[in-house]
């Protein structure tokens, strides 16, 4: 009864000083700050020639990460790092092809004729007097070749594909489709981590398909003044990992093509390895917005601010659609959220506007936030918003141009694919077009934009695409060409999408996580 009376007498005297409840946020006049005009004015300063193609550690970047950190400046939005420090540095290194020298049983094995890396190794000498023979590989609940074997701190030589049984069904499927072991770069890379999971300290793999083709590369390069694959220094794999020819392998194991079963090969191997790296400096820029009721719960919004470059020609790569689209449509977004801040609605939970160099690289501005510095705990973040090319039209989608390419919004949470779906229908009316959603999608978009660095940390994610189209990775690629309305209409979609995870009362339910 106290309570009940309490209550009365607080709503008499809020009525008795004129205080109402404060009403519900009209969305739609947040959203509506979002502007072609705008995205317009942005895109033709940041895509333009002043910015060099924006090649990740490279002048033209520089400019880049500047200009967005001056927009949030100039909208108080702060960085969640320290005050007036909105770069997140990505250490990154240039790798040229390795020098190594080996030895087996005290004959010569020659590289790029009998081996080569196929990754970065640590300068060092290594003499090893025993390797374990692996099979394929494999390990999985139905079948393993590590059973029984101890690799613990040692090398392993496996094989590609897989086993078959006499029906020629996959034993590790028991179906004719070959699975992720027999997948070409997939299945060396699914081969690797397994023996790594094992605690091998190295690998080789016999993949003749694979070997002819990066052989001629890599002495190509070898021989020539290539400046080296970019990769994280944070990133580099400790793991030594060879792909080797199947004489060489024969050397070791006599009885490779016949036998399958694991054990111990004694061997004297020894290697004299000689990495061969240029730092390159280079940063992902971020900004922050804290919520009021869940500050710990963090909605990340990213897209990518590099670009490829200067052609050999010295023409500029301008990267308007991809992904100078992108990055306008963060900006735009974070005004938004800024206005309705303003107007004393702010999010329920946190937004971080992420903006990662390095995608063009192997997707390392965010891997490097995900897997060694995520400013924020990822189990703490909700979702991931990725907005990767949202400019253009899909030459195959002319003549029906109201629409977006979504791709990962049902993988890891229904109900995000369903609120996703919820808020197109209510504000945006776009056509959601899922064809690149498909798992059998050949060109693998899934895992090609930075999205995919938050959903293997099972992150809900939503990837935002329009599509390529003729002038992808040219300098063609102008601002000129981009369709500010439909640009418009896209980013207003990432937006109420953002606003409704911010603020609905749960965060999006992981019901499809995949196994880690």
């Amino acid at each position: 009864m106290k309570n009940s009376i309490s209550i009365i007498v607080i709503a008499l005297l809020l009525s008795a000083c004129g205080t109402k409840p404060k009403p519900p946020a009209d969305i739609t006049k947040y959203a509506s700050t979002i502007t072609s005009s705008e995205l317009k004015e942005m895109l033709y300063t940041y895509a333009s020639d002043e910015f060099e193609g924006r090649e990740t550690g490279e002048p033209g970047q520089k400019k880049a990460v500047n200009y967005i950190k001056d927009h949030y400046v100039s909208m108080e939005i702060p960085s969640p790092i320290s005050e007036d420090n909105y770069f997140q540095k990505v250490p990154l290194e240039l790798q040229k092809i390795p020098n190594i020298e080996m030895s087996i049983n005290g004959k010569s094995a020659t590289m790029f004729d009998d081996f080569i890396s196929m990754g970065s190794v640590d300068t060092q000498t290594l003499t090893i007097d025993e390797l374990v023979y692996a099979g394929y590989g494999i390990h999985t609940e139905s079948y393993s070749d590590y059973t029984n074997l101890d690799v613990k701190g040692k090398i392993v030589l496996v094989k590609a594909g897989e086993p078959i049984n006499a029906d020629s069904t996959y034993i590790t499927s028991g179906t004719k489709e070959p699975t992720k072991w027999s997948k070409g770069r997939s299945g060396r890379s699914s081969k690797k981590t397994v023996a790594e999971e094992f605690g091998a300290k190295g690998i080789f793999i016999v993949d003749t398909a694979a070997y002819d083709y990066y052989s001629n590369i890599y002495r190509a390069r070898k021989e020539s003044n290539w400046p080296g694959r970019m990769t994280g220094t944070s990133q580099n794999d400790t793991m030594l990992y060879l792909l080797i020819t199947e004489t060489l392998a024969k050397t070791l194991v006599s009885d490779l093509n016949i036998n399958d079963q694991g054990r111990i090969i004694k061997a004297k191997v020894k290697m004299n390895l000689e990495n061969e790296a240029t730092p390159v400096d280079s940063e992902n820029v971020v900004a922050f917005i804290k919520g009021s009721e869940k500050p710990d719960e963090i909605l990340v919004i990213s897209s990518h601010l590099d670009h490829i470059g200067l052609t050999k020609d010295g023409d500029v790569n301008n990267g308007a659609d991809d992904d100078g689209s992108g990055t306008v449509a963060m900006l735009e977004i974070a005004e938004a959220f800024k206005t309705a801040v303003k107007d004393g609605y702010r999010p329920k939970r946190s937004i971080l506007f992420l903006h990662v160099t390095g995608e063009e690289k192997g997707l390392l501005g965010s891997s490097h936030y995900t897997d060694n510095d995520p400013i924020f705990p990822l189990n703490n973040t909700v979702a991931n918003l990725n907005i990767d090319m949202i400019g253009r039209i899909d030459p195959n989608r002319k003549g029906n141009r109201n629409y977006v390419y979504l791709i990962g919004s049902d993988r890891l949470s229904t109900e995000l694919h369903e609120l996703s779906e919820t808020m197109n229908q209510k504000y945006t009316k776009i056509e959601l077009d899922y064809t690149y959603n498909a798992e059998s999608d050949p060109n693998r978009y899934y895992y090609r934009s930075d999205h995919y660095n938050f959903a293997k940390n099972n992150v809900p994610i939503i990837f935002y695409f329009n599509g390529t189209h003729d002038d992808y990775h040219r300098p063609s690629d102008t601002a000129d060409k981009i369709e500010y309305d439909l640009l418009e209409n896209r980013t207003r979609l990432v937006f109420y999408t953002a606003w409704e995870i911010a603020n609905r009362d749960t965060r999006p339910f992981v019901d499809k996580a995949t196994l880690k």
